[in-house]
C-alpha cells in the first residue's frame, strides 16, 4: 500500500508506480519521461532455497525490469561463500540474462575473513561493488569465526542510472554511514535488513536527498523519497513480498535561496517541459520533474542556472568554513560521542 503523503505530494508518479504494480510493462525508451529506474525488491525471511530465489529472480526479470534487491545474509549465516561460489555464480546468471543489476547480500569468506556483504551484480553478470557491513550487530561477533567489521570505506557505485550505495542492517544506527554515502554521491541506496527500519531511515533519506529502498527479512518493503516522504509502504500477508516500483533519478531537489527567479523564468518559457512536483514552503524546497519525453531537470535547470539542494549545502559549508579560518567538520568532528 502507498503511504498517505503519495496520495497527497506525489501525484506526478502515479503513472510509474501503477506500471510497476502492473508488473512494470512500461512505455518504450522512446516514450520515457524523466529517467525512470525499474526496480523489484523482494522481502523475506532468510533461510530460502536457492533454487526457489533464482526462480523468482528469473520470472521478476523476465518482465522487465533494472534492479533486483534482496535482503541481508538471505541464505542465512551458517555457510560463508567466496564471491564464486554458488550464489553469487546462480544470482549473476540471472542478471546476465535479464540485463539487470542485483543486489545480493551474502554471508562471505575472504581469506581468513568472514564478512556480512552486500554485492552490486552488473547487467553483465559481472560483480560490481562489495559492501561490508560496516557496523556488524553483537551476536554476529559469537559466530565461528565471528563477521569482520568493514574494513573498508562505504561503497557507491555509478550505475547507467545514477550512483547507487549500499548499507545493511545495523548500520541504519550510525548516522556516520549515511553522511558517507552522501559524501561520495549516492542518489539511491539500497538497504538490505533484517529488520523494518522505517523512520530512522526516513530521517537519513530527508537529511541527505537520496533514495532509500528496503529488503527485509520481515517481509516489508519500504522506499523514501529524497524530500524524505515515503513513497511505498507494502507487505504481502504471506510474509513474501515482491515490491515493484519505478522511481524518476532525474527528479531533482532545489532550495528557494537563490533558485526562486530562476525557477520562475524556467517554468514561465519552458512550463510545457518542466512541472514543478512539490512544494514544500516550511522547509524551503521544491521538486522540479520533466513532464514530457527526452527532457532533463538537471541538464534543463542548469541551463537556467538553478543550483540542486546539495550542492547549495556542500557550497554553504565550504564558504563558511573559509571565513572561519578552518573546517569545522576537520576540527570538532568524528562521530557522535567521538569528538576530536
Amino acid at each position: 500500500m502507498y503511504c498517505r503523503t503519495v496520495m497527497i505530494v506525489f501525484l506526478g508518479l502515479i503513472f510509474a508506480s501503477v506500471c510497476g504494480l502492473m508488473g512494470m510493462e512500461t512505455v518504450t525508451a522512446a516514450e520515457e519521461i524523466g529517467k525512470p529506474v525499474r526496480i523489484v525488491s523482494l522481502c523475506f525471511q532468510h533461510g530460502k532455497s536457492l533454487d526457489e530465489i533464482i526462480g523468482i529472480i528469473d520470472e521478476e526479470g523476465a518482465r522487465g525490469v533494472d534492479l533486483i534487491c534482496l535482503p541481508e545474509a538471505w541464505r542465512g549465516q551458517t555457510n560463508p561463500e567466496t564471491l564464486d561460489g554458488e550464489t553469487i555464480t546462480a544470482v549473476a546468471g540471472c542478471a546476465m540474462k535479464h540485463h539487470c543489476y542485483i543486489v545480493c547480500p551474502i554471508d562471505r569468506r575472504e581469506g581468513e575473513y568472514r564478512f556480512n556483504s552486500s554485492v552490486l551484480i552488473d547487467r553483465e553478470g559481472n560483480v560490481a561493488c562489495v559492501y561490508d557491513k560496516i557496523f556488524p550487530y553483537w551476536t554476529e561477533f559469537d559466530i565461528n569465526p565471528p563477521v569482520e567489521p568493514s574494513h573498508r570505506d562505504v561503497q557507491v557505485f555509478e550505475t547507467d542510472f545514477g550512483k547507487v550505495g549500499l548499507a545493511i542492517c545495523y548500520d541504519a544506527k550510525f548516522p556516520e554511514v549515511w553522511q558517507r554515502l552522501r559524501d561520495r554521491g549516492a542518489e539511491l541506496v539500497v538497504w538490505s535488513s533484517a529488520y523494518s527500519g522505517a523512520t530512522e531511515l526516513q530521517a537519513f533519506a530527508l537529511m541527505h536527498h537520496y533514495y532509500i529502498v528496503t529488503s527485509t527479512w520481515t517481509g516489508d518493503c519500504l522506499v523514501y523519497d529524497m524530500t524524505g516522504a515515503c513513497l511505498r509502504d507494502e507487505k504481502d500477508r504471506s510474509g513474501f513480498t515482491i515490491a515493484r516500483f519505478t522511481l524518476d533519478m532525474d527528479r531533482m531537489i532545489y532550495h528557494f535561496n537563490f533558485n526562486l527567479e530562476k525557477r520562475d523564468k524556467l517554468l514561465r518559457e519552458r512550463g510545457d517541459d518542466i512541472i514543478e512536483e512539490v512544494n514544500l514552503p516550511r522547509e524551503e524546497w521544491f521538486v522540479l520533474r520533466a513532464r514530457r519525453p527526452g527532457i532533463s531537470v538537471r541538464a534543463l535547470a542548469r541551463q537556467y542556472g538553478l543550483e540542486e539542494l546539495r550542492d547549495y549545502k556542500d557550497r554553504s559549508r565550504r564558504q563558511i568554513d573559509e571565513k572561519r579560518g578552518f573546517g569545522f567538520a576537520d576540527t570538532f568532528g568524528g562521530y557522535p560521542g567521538h569528538p576530536k
